[in-house]
Protein backbone atom coordinates (compact mmCIF):
# COMPACT_ATOMS: atom_id res chain seq x y z
CA UNK A 1 0.00 0.00 0.00
CA UNK A 2 1.22 3.92 -1.04
CA UNK A 3 0.44 6.14 1.14
CA UNK A 4 1.14 9.73 0.40
CA UNK A 5 4.67 11.52 0.68
CA UNK A 6 6.08 8.09 0.32
CA UNK A 7 8.05 8.37 -2.89
CA UNK A 8 7.55 11.00 -5.67
CA UNK A 9 4.85 8.39 -6.89
CA UNK A 10 1.41 8.51 -5.38
CA UNK A 11 -1.52 6.28 -4.67
CA UNK A 12 -4.39 7.30 -7.27
CA UNK A 13 -8.01 7.99 -6.24
CA UNK A 14 -9.32 4.39 -7.29
CA UNK A 15 -6.37 2.32 -5.02
CA UNK A 16 -7.22 4.75 -2.29
CA UNK A 17 -10.82 3.99 -2.46
CA UNK A 18 -9.79 0.36 -2.96
CA UNK A 19 -7.57 0.30 0.44
CA UNK A 20 -10.05 1.92 2.36
CA UNK A 21 -12.72 -0.18 1.50
CA UNK A 22 -10.45 -3.28 2.49
CA UNK A 23 -10.05 -1.80 5.75
CA UNK A 24 -13.66 -0.84 6.24
CA UNK A 25 -14.46 -4.84 5.36
CA UNK A 26 -11.80 -6.17 8.37
CA UNK A 27 -13.29 -3.48 11.18
CA UNK A 28 -16.80 -4.92 9.99
CA UNK A 29 -15.51 -7.95 11.59
CA UNK A 30 -17.05 -8.99 15.40
CA UNK A 31 -14.84 -10.24 17.92
CA UNK A 32 -17.06 -13.18 17.99
CA UNK A 33 -16.61 -14.02 14.37
CA UNK A 34 -12.58 -13.85 14.32
CA UNK A 35 -13.16 -16.16 17.62
CA UNK A 36 -15.33 -18.77 16.01
CA UNK A 37 -13.44 -18.84 12.41
CA UNK A 38 -9.92 -18.80 13.81
CA UNK A 39 -7.11 -20.46 11.92
CA UNK A 40 -6.96 -22.56 15.22
CA UNK A 41 -9.23 -24.10 17.34
CA UNK A 42 -9.98 -22.28 20.83
CA UNK A 43 -12.22 -23.85 23.87
CA UNK A 44 -12.37 -23.01 27.58
CA UNK A 45 -13.42 -25.37 30.15
CA UNK A 46 -14.21 -25.20 33.87
CA UNK A 47 -12.10 -26.17 36.49
CA UNK A 48 -13.28 -30.04 36.25
CA UNK A 49 -12.95 -30.00 32.74
CA UNK A 50 -16.51 -29.57 31.74
CA UNK A 51 -16.01 -27.62 28.21
CA UNK A 52 -18.03 -24.09 28.37
CA UNK A 53 -17.36 -22.81 24.75
CA UNK A 54 -15.91 -24.25 21.88
CA UNK A 55 -15.29 -22.22 18.33
CA UNK A 56 -16.77 -23.21 15.43
CA UNK A 57 -13.22 -24.31 13.72
CA UNK A 58 -12.40 -27.06 16.32
CA UNK A 59 -15.91 -28.70 16.00
CA UNK A 60 -15.16 -28.74 12.54
CA UNK A 61 -12.20 -30.63 12.72
CA UNK A 62 -13.75 -33.19 15.18
CA UNK A 63 -17.12 -33.24 13.16
CA UNK A 64 -18.96 -32.69 16.26
CA UNK A 65 -21.85 -30.45 16.65
CA UNK A 66 -21.88 -27.72 19.64
CA UNK A 67 -25.09 -28.85 21.64
CA UNK A 68 -23.75 -32.32 21.88
CA UNK A 69 -20.30 -30.59 23.67
CA UNK A 70 -20.89 -27.70 25.22
CA UNK A 71 -21.85 -28.40 29.18
CA UNK A 72 -22.17 -32.42 28.12
CA UNK A 73 -18.43 -33.41 27.25
CA UNK A 74 -14.87 -32.99 29.31
CA UNK A 75 -12.13 -31.86 27.59
CA UNK A 76 -10.68 -35.37 28.34
CA UNK A 77 -13.79 -36.79 26.09
CA UNK A 78 -12.10 -35.51 23.28
CA UNK A 79 -8.78 -37.38 23.59
CA UNK A 80 -7.70 -40.69 22.38
CA UNK A 81 -6.89 -43.29 25.13
CA UNK A 82 -3.56 -42.72 25.48
CA UNK A 83 -4.19 -38.86 25.47
CA UNK A 84 -6.69 -39.34 28.59
CA UNK A 85 -4.15 -41.21 29.76
CA UNK A 86 -1.57 -38.64 29.47
CA UNK A 87 -4.11 -35.49 30.19
CA UNK A 88 -4.58 -37.32 33.80
CA UNK A 89 -1.46 -38.16 34.87
CA UNK A 90 0.81 -35.13 33.70
CA UNK A 91 -0.79 -32.63 31.44
CA UNK A 92 -3.74 -31.91 34.12
CA UNK A 93 -1.32 -31.84 37.68
CA UNK A 94 1.61 -29.95 35.55
CA UNK A 95 -1.41 -27.12 34.32
CA UNK A 96 -2.21 -27.07 38.29
CA UNK A 97 1.66 -26.27 39.25
CA UNK A 98 2.69 -24.31 36.50
CA UNK A 99 -0.64 -22.13 35.87
CA UNK A 100 0.24 -22.73 32.18
CA UNK A 101 1.43 -25.30 29.53
CA UNK A 102 2.40 -25.00 26.15
CA UNK A 103 2.83 -26.73 22.93
CA UNK A 104 1.59 -30.07 24.51
CA UNK A 105 1.16 -32.97 21.88
CA UNK A 106 -2.00 -35.06 21.97
CA UNK A 107 -4.06 -37.13 20.07
CA UNK A 108 -7.99 -36.10 19.35
CA UNK A 109 -10.79 -38.59 18.32
CA UNK A 110 -13.26 -37.05 15.27
CA UNK A 111 -16.73 -38.31 15.32
CA UNK A 112 -15.69 -40.88 12.27
CA UNK A 113 -13.45 -42.69 14.65
CA UNK A 114 -10.21 -40.93 13.22
CA UNK A 115 -7.25 -39.74 14.92
CA UNK A 116 -6.07 -36.11 14.93
CA UNK A 117 -2.33 -35.01 16.19
CA UNK A 118 -2.56 -31.17 18.07
CA UNK A 119 -0.50 -29.21 19.94
CA UNK A 120 -2.30 -27.96 22.75
CA UNK A 121 -1.27 -24.94 24.94
CA UNK A 122 -3.43 -23.85 28.05
CA UNK A 123 -3.47 -21.35 30.29
CA UNK A 124 -5.40 -20.83 34.14
CA UNK A 125 -7.46 -17.95 34.57
CA UNK A 126 -8.17 -16.70 38.11
CA UNK A 127 -10.46 -14.59 39.78
CA UNK A 128 -9.48 -11.38 41.90
CA UNK A 129 -8.35 -13.95 45.29
CA UNK A 130 -5.74 -16.02 42.73
CA UNK A 131 -8.73 -18.76 43.00
CA UNK A 132 -8.86 -21.16 39.55
CA UNK A 133 -11.70 -19.58 37.34
CA UNK A 134 -11.23 -21.90 34.00
CA UNK A 135 -9.00 -23.25 31.72
CA UNK A 136 -8.45 -22.03 28.09
CA UNK A 137 -7.05 -23.48 25.55
CA UNK A 138 -5.77 -23.15 21.92
CA UNK A 139 -5.50 -26.39 19.76
CA UNK A 140 -3.36 -26.41 16.41
CA UNK A 141 -3.76 -29.06 14.02
CA UNK A 142 -0.69 -30.89 13.83
CA UNK A 143 -0.59 -33.06 10.74
CA UNK A 144 1.13 -31.11 9.01
CA UNK A 145 4.04 -30.51 11.19
CA UNK A 146 4.17 -34.42 11.95
CA UNK A 147 4.29 -35.03 7.73
CA UNK A 148 7.11 -32.46 8.04
CA UNK A 149 8.90 -33.73 10.77
CA UNK A 150 9.09 -36.90 9.48
CA UNK A 151 10.08 -36.02 5.88
CA UNK A 152 13.18 -33.84 7.79
CA UNK A 153 14.10 -37.01 9.79
CA UNK A 154 14.67 -39.50 5.99
CA UNK A 155 16.16 -36.09 5.03
CA UNK A 156 18.53 -36.56 7.81
CA UNK A 157 18.91 -40.33 7.63
CA UNK A 158 20.14 -39.40 3.90
CA UNK A 159 22.35 -36.77 4.59
CA UNK A 160 24.05 -39.39 7.52
CA UNK A 161 24.12 -42.16 5.13
CA UNK A 162 25.89 -39.88 2.45
CA UNK A 163 28.84 -38.45 5.03
CA UNK A 164 29.34 -42.17 6.04
CA UNK A 165 29.88 -43.04 2.84
CA UNK A 166 32.32 -40.14 2.29
CA UNK A 167 33.82 -40.74 5.63
CA UNK A 168 34.38 -44.47 4.88
CA UNK A 169 36.35 -43.31 1.27
CA UNK A 170 38.27 -40.93 3.10
CA UNK A 171 39.00 -43.16 5.39
CA UNK A 172 40.12 -45.83 2.39
CA UNK A 173 42.09 -43.38 1.34
CA UNK A 174 44.09 -42.97 4.05
CA UNK A 175 45.02 -46.35 4.26
CA UNK A 176 45.62 -46.36 0.87
CA UNK A 177 48.07 -43.61 1.05
CA UNK A 178 49.58 -45.32 4.51
CA UNK A 179 50.31 -48.60 2.66
CA UNK A 180 52.19 -46.57 0.01
CA UNK A 181 54.05 -45.14 2.83
CA UNK A 182 54.80 -47.94 4.22
CA UNK A 183 55.88 -49.85 0.98
CA UNK A 184 58.27 -47.14 0.66
CA UNK A 185 60.07 -48.22 3.93
CA UNK A 186 62.40 -50.56 4.48
CA UNK A 187 60.64 -54.17 4.59
CA UNK A 188 62.08 -55.34 7.46
CA UNK A 189 61.49 -52.05 9.41
CA UNK A 190 58.07 -51.72 8.47
CA UNK A 191 57.49 -55.62 9.44
CA UNK A 192 58.80 -55.16 12.96
CA UNK A 193 56.64 -52.36 13.38
CA UNK A 194 53.40 -53.38 12.18
CA UNK A 195 54.11 -56.51 14.88
CA UNK A 196 54.71 -54.32 17.52
CA UNK A 197 51.22 -52.14 16.74
CA UNK A 198 49.79 -55.60 16.13
CA UNK A 199 50.69 -57.12 19.68
CA UNK A 200 49.76 -53.69 21.31
CA UNK A 201 46.83 -53.52 19.52
CA UNK A 202 45.47 -57.16 20.65
CA UNK A 203 46.34 -56.19 24.08
CA UNK A 204 44.23 -53.25 23.99
CA UNK A 205 41.31 -55.34 22.30
CA UNK A 206 41.69 -57.63 25.05
CA UNK A 207 42.06 -55.22 28.04
CA UNK A 208 38.81 -53.22 26.98
CA UNK A 209 36.69 -56.35 26.47
CA UNK A 210 37.53 -57.62 29.65
CA UNK A 211 36.81 -54.33 31.27
CA UNK A 212 33.84 -54.22 28.76
CA UNK A 213 32.64 -58.06 30.71
CA UNK A 214 33.58 -56.66 34.26
CA UNK A 215 31.27 -54.07 34.01
CA UNK A 216 28.69 -56.15 32.34
CA UNK A 217 29.01 -58.83 35.09
CA UNK A 218 28.72 -55.84 37.94
CA UNK A 219 26.02 -54.26 36.46
CA UNK A 220 24.10 -57.56 35.87
CA UNK A 221 24.43 -57.97 39.35
CA UNK A 222 23.58 -54.75 40.44
CA UNK A 223 20.03 -55.59 38.21
CA UNK A 224 19.14 -58.56 39.63
CA UNK A 225 19.14 -57.37 43.05
CA UNK A 226 16.21 -54.85 42.01
CA UNK A 227 14.08 -57.65 41.03
CA UNK A 228 13.35 -61.31 42.40
CA UNK A 229 15.19 -63.83 40.74
CA UNK A 230 12.37 -65.81 40.71
CA UNK A 231 8.53 -65.83 41.92
CA UNK A 232 7.33 -67.60 44.80
CA UNK A 233 4.70 -70.68 44.87
CA UNK A 234 1.34 -69.36 45.76
CA UNK A 235 -1.06 -71.59 47.16
CA UNK A 236 -4.17 -71.47 44.73
CA UNK A 237 -2.15 -68.87 42.59
CA UNK A 238 -0.10 -69.16 39.48
CA UNK A 239 2.38 -65.85 38.59
CA UNK A 240 5.27 -65.29 35.81
CA UNK A 241 7.20 -62.47 34.95
CA UNK A 242 9.67 -61.41 32.65
CA UNK A 243 12.08 -58.38 32.49
CA UNK A 244 13.52 -56.88 29.23
CA UNK A 245 16.34 -54.75 29.69
CA UNK A 246 16.73 -52.27 26.75
CA UNK A 247 20.88 -51.66 27.32
CA UNK A 248 23.09 -54.03 28.91
CA UNK A 249 25.53 -51.36 30.29
CA UNK A 250 22.94 -49.57 31.64
CA UNK A 251 20.93 -49.93 34.61
CA UNK A 252 17.21 -49.94 34.39
CA UNK A 253 14.45 -48.31 36.31
CA UNK A 254 11.32 -51.26 36.11
CA UNK A 255 10.77 -53.13 39.25
CA UNK A 256 8.07 -55.64 40.62
CA UNK A 257 7.74 -57.93 43.47
CA UNK A 258 5.51 -60.73 44.87
CA UNK A 259 5.45 -61.39 48.73
CA UNK A 260 3.03 -62.76 51.27
CA UNK A 261 1.37 -61.43 54.01
CA UNK A 262 -0.53 -62.45 56.95
CA UNK A 263 -3.52 -64.80 56.84
CA UNK A 264 -2.83 -66.35 54.01
CA UNK A 265 -2.97 -63.03 51.99
CA UNK A 266 -0.08 -61.94 49.28
CA UNK A 267 0.87 -58.45 48.21
CA UNK A 268 2.42 -57.71 44.78
CA UNK A 269 3.61 -54.59 43.13
CA UNK A 270 5.15 -53.10 39.48
CA UNK A 271 6.34 -49.58 38.72
CA UNK A 272 9.01 -47.75 37.02
CA UNK A 273 11.39 -44.96 38.28
CA UNK A 274 12.42 -41.63 36.37
CA UNK A 275 15.83 -41.75 34.68
CA UNK A 276 18.65 -44.88 34.09
CA UNK A 277 21.77 -45.59 35.47
CA UNK A 278 23.13 -45.49 39.18
CA UNK A 279 20.64 -43.02 40.52
CA UNK A 280 17.23 -44.92 38.62
CA UNK A 281 18.51 -48.03 40.68
CA UNK A 282 19.11 -46.17 44.06
CA UNK A 283 15.25 -44.90 43.35
CA UNK A 284 14.54 -48.40 42.96
CA UNK A 285 15.82 -49.95 45.70
CA UNK A 286 14.32 -47.40 47.69
CA UNK A 287 10.86 -47.95 46.20
CA UNK A 288 10.83 -51.43 46.77
CA UNK A 289 12.10 -51.50 49.93
CA UNK A 290 9.48 -48.82 51.34
CA UNK A 291 7.00 -50.47 49.97
CA UNK A 292 7.58 -54.16 51.62
CA UNK A 293 7.75 -52.38 54.54
CA UNK A 294 4.46 -50.00 54.13
CA UNK A 295 2.50 -52.91 53.32
CA UNK A 296 3.78 -54.80 56.45
CA UNK A 297 2.28 -52.53 58.44
CA UNK A 298 -0.99 -51.29 56.38
CA UNK A 299 -1.36 -53.63 53.32
CA UNK A 300 -3.93 -51.46 52.18
CA UNK A 301 -3.24 -50.29 48.39
CA UNK A 302 -4.03 -46.68 48.80
CA UNK A 303 -2.42 -46.74 51.95
CA UNK A 304 0.87 -48.15 50.35
CA UNK A 305 1.54 -45.73 47.92
CA UNK A 306 1.02 -42.99 50.17
CA UNK A 307 3.64 -43.68 52.24
CA UNK A 308 5.80 -43.90 49.06
CA UNK A 309 4.75 -40.83 48.21
CA UNK A 310 5.63 -39.43 51.42
CA UNK A 311 9.38 -40.84 51.81
CA UNK A 312 10.39 -40.15 48.07
CA UNK A 313 9.00 -36.51 48.15
CA UNK A 314 10.55 -35.95 51.61
CA UNK A 315 13.57 -37.42 50.47
CA UNK A 316 13.90 -36.00 46.72
CA UNK A 317 11.68 -33.12 46.19
CA UNK A 318 12.23 -31.43 50.02
CA UNK A 319 16.10 -31.73 49.26
CA UNK A 320 15.72 -29.94 46.09
CA UNK A 321 16.15 -33.00 43.52
CA UNK A 322 12.86 -34.03 42.60
CA UNK A 323 12.31 -37.69 41.72
CA UNK A 324 9.06 -39.47 40.99
CA UNK A 325 8.17 -43.16 39.79
CA UNK A 326 5.30 -45.02 39.02
CA UNK A 327 3.84 -48.09 40.60
CA UNK A 328 0.70 -50.42 40.76
CA UNK A 329 0.56 -52.20 44.20
CA UNK A 330 -2.21 -54.91 44.95
CA UNK A 331 -3.11 -57.36 47.85
CA UNK A 332 -4.64 -60.80 46.81
CA UNK A 333 -6.98 -62.61 49.33
CA UNK A 334 -7.80 -66.15 50.36
CA UNK A 335 -9.81 -68.19 47.52
CA UNK A 336 -12.86 -68.33 48.67
CA UNK A 337 -15.16 -72.05 48.38
CA UNK A 338 -15.62 -71.46 44.57
CA UNK A 339 -11.95 -71.03 43.80
CA UNK A 340 -12.75 -67.23 43.20
CA UNK A 341 -9.81 -64.69 44.40
CA UNK A 342 -10.12 -61.34 45.71
CA UNK A 343 -7.89 -58.13 44.14
CA UNK A 344 -7.26 -54.86 46.03
CA UNK A 345 -5.07 -52.58 43.37
CA UNK A 346 -4.50 -48.98 43.44
CA UNK A 347 -2.42 -47.04 40.90
CA UNK A 348 0.24 -44.04 41.00
CA UNK A 349 0.29 -42.62 37.56
CA UNK A 350 0.76 -46.25 36.32
CA UNK A 351 -0.79 -47.82 32.85
CA UNK A 352 -4.08 -49.65 34.03
CA UNK A 353 -4.44 -53.33 34.77
CA UNK A 354 -5.37 -55.72 32.29
CA UNK A 355 -7.39 -58.54 33.06
CA UNK A 356 -8.23 -61.74 30.84
CA UNK A 357 -11.25 -63.16 31.85
CA UNK A 358 -12.42 -66.71 31.31
CA UNK A 359 -15.08 -66.02 28.70
CA UNK A 360 -12.46 -64.90 26.59
CA UNK A 361 -13.03 -60.67 27.23
CA UNK A 362 -10.65 -58.46 27.84
CA UNK A 363 -10.85 -54.99 29.91
CA UNK A 364 -8.62 -52.75 31.77
CA UNK A 365 -9.18 -52.21 35.33
CA UNK A 366 -10.00 -48.48 36.24
CA UNK A 367 -7.91 -47.34 38.93
CA UNK A 368 -8.77 -43.39 39.15
CA UNK A 369 -7.01 -40.49 40.96
CA UNK A 370 -3.81 -41.97 40.73
CA UNK A 371 -0.92 -39.12 40.55
CA UNK A 372 2.93 -39.47 40.07
CA UNK A 373 4.41 -40.73 43.20
CA UNK A 374 6.90 -38.62 44.93
CA UNK A 375 5.90 -34.72 42.78
CA UNK A 376 3.17 -33.32 45.36
CA UNK A 377 3.68 -33.42 49.07
CA UNK A 378 -0.30 -35.07 49.20
CA UNK A 379 -1.57 -37.30 46.56
CA UNK A 380 -4.92 -38.82 46.64
CA UNK A 381 -4.85 -42.57 45.77
CA UNK A 382 -8.02 -44.94 45.19
CA UNK A 383 -8.14 -48.33 45.74
CA UNK A 384 -9.84 -50.86 42.83
CA UNK A 385 -11.58 -54.03 43.27
CA UNK A 386 -12.19 -56.88 41.27
CA UNK A 387 -12.77 -60.41 41.33
CA UNK A 388 -10.60 -63.42 39.65
CA UNK A 389 -12.68 -66.81 38.47
CA UNK A 390 -10.73 -69.85 37.80
CA UNK A 391 -9.13 -69.95 34.62
CA UNK A 392 -8.49 -65.75 34.97
CA UNK A 393 -5.92 -63.53 34.63
CA UNK A 394 -4.56 -59.92 36.14
CA UNK A 395 -1.07 -58.45 33.61
CA UNK A 396 0.96 -55.60 35.11
CA UNK A 397 3.23 -54.06 32.93
CA UNK A 398 5.30 -50.98 32.61
CA UNK A 399 4.85 -48.15 29.40
CA UNK A 400 8.00 -49.90 27.49
CA UNK A 401 5.06 -52.70 25.88
CA UNK A 402 2.52 -49.87 25.52
CA UNK A 403 5.26 -47.05 24.13
CA UNK A 404 7.24 -49.42 21.85
CA UNK A 405 7.62 -48.40 18.18
CA UNK A 406 5.95 -50.48 15.40
CA UNK A 407 5.65 -49.56 11.78
CA UNK A 408 7.82 -49.45 8.93
CA UNK A 409 9.89 -46.11 10.11
CA UNK A 410 9.05 -46.94 13.72
CA UNK A 411 6.73 -43.75 14.20
CA UNK A 412 3.93 -45.21 15.55
CA UNK A 413 3.53 -46.28 19.12
CA UNK A 414 2.00 -50.17 19.78
CA UNK A 415 -0.76 -48.46 22.01
CA UNK A 416 -3.40 -48.77 24.09
CA UNK A 417 -5.82 -50.39 21.83
CA UNK A 418 -3.30 -52.35 20.53
CA UNK A 419 -2.40 -54.58 23.70
CA UNK A 420 -6.43 -54.46 24.43
CA UNK A 421 -6.73 -56.37 21.08
CA UNK A 422 -3.78 -58.53 21.38
CA UNK A 423 -4.96 -60.00 24.96
CA UNK A 424 -8.21 -60.36 23.61
CA UNK A 425 -6.85 -62.86 20.84
CA UNK A 426 -4.88 -64.80 23.52
CA UNK A 427 -7.52 -64.60 26.24
CA UNK A 428 -8.41 -67.03 28.33
CA UNK A 429 -5.03 -67.77 29.14
CA UNK A 430 -2.83 -68.58 32.50
CA UNK A 431 0.01 -66.32 33.46
CA UNK A 432 2.74 -68.40 31.82
CA UNK A 433 1.18 -68.64 28.27
CA UNK A 434 0.00 -64.59 28.85
CA UNK A 435 3.76 -63.78 29.70
CA UNK A 436 5.18 -66.30 26.94
CA UNK A 437 2.98 -64.29 24.13
CA UNK A 438 3.99 -60.77 25.01
CA UNK A 439 7.69 -62.48 25.02
CA UNK A 440 7.27 -63.44 21.69
CA UNK A 441 5.57 -59.76 21.08
CA UNK A 442 8.40 -57.61 22.71
CA UNK A 443 10.85 -59.78 20.73
CA UNK A 444 9.14 -58.78 17.45
CA UNK A 445 9.14 -54.91 17.93
CA UNK A 446 13.46 -55.12 17.58
CA UNK A 447 14.98 -52.18 17.72
CA UNK A 448 11.93 -50.18 18.26
CA UNK A 449 11.22 -51.61 22.01
CA UNK A 450 14.00 -49.15 23.01
CA UNK A 451 13.29 -48.88 26.72
CA UNK A 452 13.28 -51.15 29.37
CA UNK A 453 9.80 -53.46 30.39
CA UNK A 454 8.61 -55.49 33.33
CA UNK A 455 5.79 -58.19 33.20
CA UNK A 456 3.26 -59.61 35.84
CA UNK A 457 0.65 -61.70 35.64
CA UNK A 458 -0.90 -63.37 38.01
CA UNK A 459 -4.08 -65.70 37.60
CA UNK A 460 -6.42 -68.19 39.41
CA UNK A 461 -6.15 -71.79 37.95
CA UNK A 462 -9.00 -73.25 35.69
CA UNK A 463 -8.18 -76.45 37.32
CA UNK A 464 -6.68 -78.45 40.36
CA UNK A 465 -3.37 -78.65 38.03
CA UNK A 466 -0.15 -78.14 40.23
CA UNK A 467 0.79 -74.68 40.67
CA UNK A 468 3.69 -73.92 38.32
CA UNK A 469 5.53 -70.68 39.57
CA UNK A 470 7.36 -69.54 37.18
CA UNK A 471 10.81 -67.51 37.47
CA UNK A 472 11.65 -64.24 35.20
CA UNK A 473 13.25 -64.73 32.44
CA UNK A 474 15.73 -62.13 31.25
CA UNK A 475 16.61 -61.05 27.96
Amino acid sequence: MTRPGDGPERAGAGDQAATTAAFSALLEDSAEDLYESAPCGYLSTLMDGTIAKINTTLLDWLGLERAEVVGRMRFADLLTVGGKLYHETHFAPLLQMQGELHGIALEMRTAARGRLPVLVSSVLKRGTGGKPLLIRSTVFDASDRRAYEAELLRRRQDAERARAEAEQAQAEAERARAEAERARAQAERAGAEAERARAQAEAALRQAEADRQRLAEALTVLQKSLVPSSLPAVPGLEAAAYYHTASPDRLGGDFYDLFPLDDGRWAFFLGDVCGKGPQAASLTSLTRYTLRAAALHDPEPAMALTTLNAVLHEHYAAAGDPRYCTAVFGVVEPADDDGRVGVRIASGGHPPALVLRADGSTEYLPTPGGLLIGILPDAPFTTARTTLAPGETILLYTDGLTEARTGPTRESLFGDDALLAFAADHAPAPPDETISALTALLKSFGDGLDDDTALLALGVPATDSPIRPTTNPRR
